[in-house]
């Protein structure tokens, strides 16, 4: 099987508050909220990176179409990492992320591996890690 993720699904209790998070907190475009004329299809898109996706979920819609149990959330089964080309630019997100109504898991710190990371929950309780990895930098970084 080739590895191929286009699409990351975030279940969420409240869709319009997830919504705003992101478009209006952290800026991501999106159309909004789609499918509501359909039974446990409203959803919100966003373009990550090309061919990349997020999409927003009403994880009783989830439930729903996937028949398992909803179940209690769990906040150290995933984390996302968001990475970015600079130290200075982890403080910005983190900052940023706070503002729109994040939680601060952990702030910024030098990491084993030479980097440096901070982490945050989002207004749905998603772990997020903001990350400056000089091994990873993101494909659009100067170099």
């Amino acid at each position: 099987m080739k590895p191929r993720l286009t699409l990351l699904t975030l279940g969420v209790d409240d869709l319009e508050r997830a919504v705003a998070f992101y478009r209006d907190g952290l800026g991501w475009p999106t159309e909004g909220i789609v499918g509501t004329e359909f039974e446990n299809g409203a959803v919100a898109f966003f373009d990550l990176q090309p061919g990349l996706k997020l999409a927003l979920w009403p994880r009783s819609s989830l439930a729903a179409d996937t028949g398992l149990a909803q179940s209690p959330r769990a906040t150290t089964d995933l984390a996302l990492a968001h990475n970015v080309a600079s130290r200075e630019e982890v403080d910005e997100v983190l900052a940023l992320a706070t503002k729109a109504g994040a939680a601060l898991v952990k702030p910024a710190h030098d990491t084993f591996y030479g980097g440096y990371a901070g982490y945050f929950h989002d207004t749905e309780g998603h772990l997020w890690e903001v990350a400056w990895n000089p091994q990873l930098l993101p494909p659009d970084a100067a170099q």
